[in-house]
């Protein structure tokens, strides 16, 4: 009994010292103003599950203040801030509300957010079907949908079976800024996926050459090898009376490339972009244009700056359903 009692005072004595040593102060406590033209609803929901970490307004619990609980705490604010903090909503313009939306809801759809071990122990946090189903409604409500008429659906036609055909092909390309060159064969790369963008009514397809391919067939894609070259057609979404979806304008063509050596100082990709049917390299006039790109892809991080995960391929269904 003697040596059980001195073992809890030993532990109580180590957890106490504990105490004085704390994490780096970051704001708590500065409030996040209500995000403007959003419904009432909307915010309520987006404050009780998402400002605790992805503003700067924390409401922290007494367990979350001790040591080394607050470690970790600090270190998710920190880190989720990074991503996405909504106490700059103001200073975005419309397109980056309506874009950081529709991505915040597209994670509480796959279920990565809120974090499963974080709702365990902040019940407030958690999201019941009936308010998942509020701000899927609010984000189909924004989405630049219009009904197009006839003669645009028509010249879309027209464009897309241009492009199916190779006639867009031009016999010479300019390099973007930064040197890459374009890939005139992306069209006869395998797709590995498709987008809808309704936040800002585009839809694309994304192309992988061999290496991609292949990296996929073998589940090698976290982090993806070098040589894997993406290519993600942008396209204008068109709407038929009836409420079918399909392509529009073509809008531009974007290449990923993976090189961690080559591209070290920007994530491990070169990233360019060519726009419009005349394929006009973007970025002449922006001083590292490429960091609008890391930004955007930031918060998949973890899966080496990867939106978009790839469809299982046909031969890869074979094999499952084989087993």
């Amino acid at each position: 009994m003697k040596n059980r009692n001195k073992l809890i005072l030993v532990l109580f004595i180590g957890f106490v010292g504990l105490q004085f040593f704390r994490p780096e102060k970051i704001d708590h406590g500065t409030k996040a103003q209500n995000l403007t033209n959003v419904p009432k609803e909307v915010n309520a929901i987006l404050r009780s599950s998402c400002f605790d970490c992805h503003s700067s307004e924390t409401n922290l619990r007494w367990y979350d203040k001790i040591t080394p609980a607050n470690f970790l705490v600090t270190s998710h604010i920190k880190e989720a801030r990074g991503v996405l903090n909504f106490s700059k909503w103001d200073s975005w313009p419309k397109a980056q509300q309506n874009s950081t939306i529709y991505y915040a809801i597209n994670k509480v759809l796959s279920g990565e957010m809120p974090l499963p071990s974080y709702a365990a122990v902040h019940s407030s946090a958690k999201l019941s079907q009936e308010q998942i189903q509020t701000l899927k409604n609010y984000a189909l409500s924004i989405a630049p949908r219009k009904v197009s008429d006839d003669s645009q659906i028509k010249e879309a036609e027209k464009q897309y079976n241009s492009w199916v055909n190779g006639e867009l092909k031009k016999p010479h390309v300019k390099d973007a800024p930064n040197g890459i060159h374009y890939f005139p064969d992306y069209r006869n790369w395998k797709a590995i996926s498709t987008t809808d963008r309704f936040d800002n009514g585009t839809m694309r397809i994304i192309f992988g050459n061999d290496i991609a391919v292949k990296a996929i067939q073998e589940h090698k894609v976290n982090p993806w090898p070098d040589g894997a070259v993406f290519a993600k057609t942008v396209w204008k979404q068109q709407m038929e009376t009836n409420g079918n979806i399909s392509s529009g304008e073509f809008l531009a063509v974007e290449f990923m490339i993976k090189d961690a050596e080559k591209y070290s100082k920007t994530k491990g990709w070169g990233w360019a972009r060519w726009k419009g049917s005349d394929l006009k390299p973007y970025g002449g006039d922006i001083p590292n244009f490429e960091q609008e790109c890391i930004e955007c892809h930031t918060p998949v991080a973890d899966r080496d700056y990867v939106f978009t995960p790839p469809l299982y391929l046909i031969s890869q269904l074979k094999k499952i359903n084989a087993k």
